[in-house]
C-alpha cells in the first residue's frame, strides 16, 4: 500500500520549529486512504499544540466506517475545535492558538475522493498533466487571486498573504455557521494524484514548478522530497508539508494490433521469403506472401486510368450534390452532455415537469453535486430550496445556473449556491431571489446583456457589492 501514498514536513530554513502536522494511511480495512494536512497558528508552541490535538481528534474518528463519509470529516473537524477552545481556557499562554486544515478520504474501491477544509491549506488533484485547485482560500489573498485580480506571483509576494478568516479554535460550536467548514467530493480516477499542502509549499513556488515535479517518473516518497526541497530552495520561509495519493490502478486500453507483415517474393522460392518473415515477426504475426506480377500490359494499364478517371468524376458529382443538400438542408448540430448523477438529474427533470405547478420543491438537507449547468427556460419558477445546496464539482468550471431570456418570473428561495466560478448567469431580469447564499463563488450573479449591433448605445452600469469578511491574523 506504500506506493499509493506518502507524507513529509520539514520546519524550512527560517524556523526551528514545525507547527505543521499530517496524516498518511489507510483505514477500514485498507479500503480507504486518509490524507490531511494541518498548520498551527498562534506561536512557537501553541500551533503545535493546536495541530497535534486536531490530528489526535481526526485519527480518533477512524474507529470504525461511518455511515456518512463527509459528515464524518466535518463531525471530526468540529470536535477538533472544541478541543482547541477547551485547551485555550486551561493553558491562557496559548490563547491564540489555531489551526487550518484539509482532510481527504480516498475511496479506492469506488474511484472517489471526499474532503473537509477550513482555511488556506490546499488540496490538489493533478490529472493528465493539469493541476486543478480543489479547495479555496478563506483568505482576502486567497479570494483575489482566484478571481483573477491578483496574479499568483502577486498573492506570492502579498504582505497580508498570512491572513486566513477561518481557523479551527477561534469560534466555539455554537459560533459556527453551517458553512464555517468546506466539504464536497470529487472523482479520482485510475492515473490520478491528490496533492495536499501547507502553504509553505504554495507561498514558495508556482504551480508551474509543482506540476514539473507531479510530472517526473519517480515515485512518490521522491516526488515529496523533491517539493519540499524546491520550496526550501526558494526561500523555505514556513514550515512545508506535502502528502501525496495517487490512484495506481492501470486505465482500461485498447491493444493496437500490428498489420500483417508483407514480404513481396522476387522468385520461386516461397520457402525462403517465409523464413525470412519468421526471422523479422518472431513467428507471432500473420505473414502474406506477395508473388511477382508477371504480365503487365498496356490493356490493364489503360484500364486503371479508366477507372481511377470514372471513380473520380462520380467522386465530383457526389461532392457537388451534398454541398447543395447541406446548404438547404444543414445537418442538426450533434450536442455532447455529461454523464450527471441521481440527485442532479432528479433536480432538472422537476424543472422541466414544472411547466403547470411552476413550483420545485428540494428535499431539505440534500447537497446537490453540479456537473453541468442546470439549464432554466420555464416563463415562471419558483424553486424551493429547503436549505439545500448546489456545489460544484470539481472538474466542471461553468455556472450553476443559466436563466434564458424567456424567463420572466424565477424566484429561488432557501438555497445555497458552493463554489462555482459564476453562481447564475442571467440573460433578462427576470431573477428574483430569497434567503440565497452564495458560498465560495467568483461571480455570484452574472448578467449578460446582448446589444443590437452597429446602433449608439447610451446609458450606464450600476453594480453592488456586498461583502463582510472577518479577518484573523495567522501568525
Amino acid at each position: 500500500m506504500g506506493e499509493k501514498y506518502f507524507g513529509l514536513t520539514d520546519p524550512g530554513r527560517q524556523r526551528e520549529n514545525n507547527e505543521d502536522s499530517f496524516i498518511a494511511q489507510t483505514v477500514f480495512n485498507d479500503n480507504f486512504i486518509v490524507a490531511c494536512v494541518i498548520d498551527g497558528v498562534g506561536g512557537y508552541a501553541g500551533g503545535e499544540i493546536a495541530a497535534q490535538l486536531t490530528r489526535d481528534e481526526i485519527l480518533d474518528h477512524l474507529d470504525k466506517m461511518p455511515v456518512n463519509i463527509i459528515d464524518h470529516m466535518v463531525s471530526s473537524l468540529e470536535n477538533a475545535n472544541e478541543r482547541i477552545i477547551r485547551e485555550k481556557e486551561v493553558s491562557p499562554q496559548n490563547e491564540k492558538m489555531a489551526c487550518v486544515v484539509t482532510l481527504a478520504m480516498v475511496d479506492l474501491e469506488k474511484n472517489i475522493f471526499y474532503f473537509a477544509h477550513v482555511g488556506d491549506t490546499r488540496l490538489y488533484l493533478f490529472r493528465d498533466g493539469s493541476l486543478i485547485k480543489v479547495t479555496r482560500d478563506h483568505s482576502t489573498v486567497g479570494f483575489l487571486e482566484e478571481s483573477g485580480r491578483l496574479t499568483e506571483e502577486a498573492a506570492m509576494q502579498h504582505p497580508k498573504r498570512n491572513e486566513v478568516n477561518k481557523a479551527l479554535g477561534y469560534e466555539t460550536q455554537k459560533g459556527l455557521t453551517k458553512d464555517f467548514i468546506d466539504k464536497g467530493e470529487s472523482a479520482f480516477l485510475p492515473g490520478d494524484t491528490i496533492l495536499i499542502c501547507s502553504d509553505g509549499l504554495t507561498d514558495m513556488i508556482p504551480a508551474s514548478k509543482i506540476i514539473s515535479i507531479l510530472n517526473d517518473e519517480d515515485d512518490l516518497a521522491a516526488k515529496c522530497v523533491s517539493l519540499v526541497n524546491a520550496a526550501n530552495d526558494a526561500g523555505g520561509k514556513d514550515n512545508v508539508t506535502v502528502v501525496l495519493v495517487r490512484n495506481d490502478k492501470s486505465p482500461i486500453l485498447h491493444t493496437v494490433t500490428k498489420p500483417p507483415l508483407v514480404v513481396k517474393k522476387n522468385n520461386d522460392n516461397g520457402d525462403a521469403a517465409v523464413k525470412i518473415a519468421e526471422l523479422v515477426t518472431g513467428n507471432n504475426e500473420p505473414v502474406i506472401i506477395e508473388g511477382k506480377k508477371r504480365k503487365s500490359g498496356i490493356n490493364k494499364l489503360l484500364l486503371f486510368f479508366c477507372v481511377v478517371f470514372f471513380l473520380g468524376l462520380i467522386w465530383m458529382l457526389f461532392q457537388n450534390y451534398k454541398t447543395n443538400d447541406e446548404a438547404e438542408n444543414p445537418p442538426p448540430q450533434t450536442i455532447v452532455t455529461k454523464q450527471r448523477n441521481a440527485a442532479e438529474l432528479n433536480l432538472i427533470d422537476s424543472i422541466n415537469a414544472a411547466s403547470i405547478s411552476k413550483v420545485v420543491r428540494v428535499p431539505a438537507g440534500q447537497s446537490i453535486l453540479v456537473t453541468d449547468s442546470i439549464f432554466i427556460k420555464n416563463d415562471s419558477l419558483h424553486i424551493i430550496g429547503n436549505g439545500s445546496a448546489v456545489v460544484r464539482d470539481s472538474a466542471y468550471s461553468g455556472p450553476a445556473f443559466i436563466l434564458a431570456s424567456t424567463c420572466k418570473y424565477i424566484l429561488l428561495d432557501s438555497l445555497t449556491i458552493d463554489n462555482f466560478n459564476v453562481g447564475i448567469l442571467v440573460l433578462n431580469k427576470g431573477l428574483h431571489l430569497k434567503n440565497i447564499r452564495f458560498k465560495n463563488c467568483v461571480v455570484p450573479l452574472q448578467f449578460q446583456q446582448h446589444l443590437i449591433q452597429d446602433t449608439l448605445v447610451s446609458g450606464a452600469q450600476a453594480e453592488s457589492i456586498f461583502n463582510q469578511t472577518d479577518t484573523v491574523r495567522r501568525r
